[in-house]
């Protein structure tokens, strides 16, 4: 069973575990399995730094979790942009992903947003147009990776 709630303090630890695993072992098509490229993406998911982010008004974060344990991390802004959806490699493929991005979309639908915004990695891509969302300009060159701005109607 998948169960959605707002992050806390206490989540932190398993939160960053989470992302850092996500992006270390699930994004290889964005960081091109280089470890300097995924040392750069990481360096703010340490504990420290995601406590920084969900004390950050600005951000709402969840977790999403299935079994007992936290199998994914989101958050969205006041303006109506997902800013995270990380899922753990344990738990792809298994739903969660989905919930959480169909939970996101509902927080932002209820804040009064008819369109929501994300900037998609490569790797997410796919996921994301499968789900309603389209590309919202062209691609864009970061560094190592490209990125997708997408949007969708809520």
């Amino acid at each position: 069973m998948i169960s959605i709630r707002l992050a806390t303090a206490a989540d932190v630890p398993e939160m960053s575990r989470v992302m850092t695993a996500s992006v270390t072992e699930l994004c290889g098509a964005d960081h091109h399995d280089d470890r300097a490229n995924i040392s750069q993406w990481v360096s703010n998911r340490t504990p420290e730094g995601v406590a920084s982010m969900i004390a950050n008004p600005a951000q709402t974060f969840f977790v999403a979790e299935r079994n007992g344990d936290i199998a994914a991390v989101g958050a969205v802004n006041a303006q109506g942009v997902v800013m995270f959806n990380y899922v753990s490699p344990r738990h792809r493929f298994c739903g969660v992903s989905d919930a959480l991005m169909a939970h996101l979309e509902a927080v932002l639908r209820a804040d009064g947003h008819v369109q929501a915004r994300l900037i998609s990695t490569t790797t997410a891509h796919r996921f994301y147009l499968d789900r309603g969302w389209t590309d919202d300009g062209a691609p864009q060159i970061e560094g190592f990776s490209t990125s997708y701005p997408m949007r969708k109607s809520l």
